[in-house]
């Protein structure tokens, strides 16, 4: 391995993963997210309300909004406010796809959960973990409902969990911080359910090209990393 990691990690190794629950009360559920320095706060609201196309349907909706704050990096990032830009656009999109997978839209009525993703602090994976605290603070809002009583049953069919991949100088690296998402030749972002099947892979070579066998180990990465965000998940949701 010719690429040093400036935080010592092995090449298949996590950064800290924290979670904290109930970071602010309004919503049904917040959590806050840590992943090494990038934190993201992840909630989720619940309205008696679908879209028009889902009106009489007996079906609920789940939806996803991400922003990430003027203080999240170095230099100030602007505020998206009358238009989104196209990665913007593109994150809320992947957030709001991976967490339907993780919820049966039938079981909780004519009901919209948005899921709200803002980045405190950004050092590169804030999609993931945006996909994997979100997770989080649904199945703590679920929880929420049902001990109200205002759900009988849980909805929720299978946790899910992301995480990045990178291919720096032919070597494959797990859980990239911003260094090394710059360095990276190939970035990859993996989505997977609890029984570790792929719900969403978004690849590209940045500047170089990869071979099929590259691309296998990153998967094999990103399973392991899956596989220990999947418990961390769980672990943070036994109070």
């Amino acid at each position: 391995m010719t690429w040093k990691r400036t935080d010592n990690r092995q090449a298949d190794q996590l950064r800290d993963h924290r979670f904290q629950l109930d970071f602010i009360n309004n919503p049904l559920s917040s959590v806050i997210i840590e992943c090494g320095n990038t934190k993201v706060l992840c909630t989720v609201s619940i309205e008696d309300r679908v879209p028009r196309f889902l009106l009489g349907s007996g079906q609920g909706w789940l939806t996803a909004e991400y922003r990430m704050l003027p203080g999240a990096t170095n230099t100030r990032h602007s505020r998206e406010l009358m238009k989104l830009s196209g990665r913007t656009q593109e994150i809320q999109r992947l957030i709001g796809r991976s967490l339907r997978a993780a919820i049966n839209l039938k079981g909780f009525g004519e009901r919209t959960i948005t899921i709200d993703a803002d980045v405190l602090q950004a050092d590169a994976g804030t999609r993931t973990a945006s996909i994997t605290g979100s997770y989080v603070a649904l199945a703590h809002g679920i929880n929420k409902l049902i001990a109200g009583g205002e759900l009988k049953t849980s909805p929720l069919l299978e946790p899910v969990a992301a995480v990045s991949i990178g291919l720096i100088e032919g070597e494959a690296f797990l859980d990239l911080d911003y260094p090394e998402d710059v360095a990276a030749d190939v970035d990859l972002n993996v989505v997977m359910n609890g029984k570790l099947e792929l719900i969403e892979i978004q690849g590209t070579a940045e500047s170089n090209s990869m071979r099929r066998s590259q691309l296998n180990s990153m998967l094999d990465l990103a399973e392991k990393g899956i596989a220990e965000l999947l418990e961390a998940q769980q672990k943070s949701l036994i109070r």
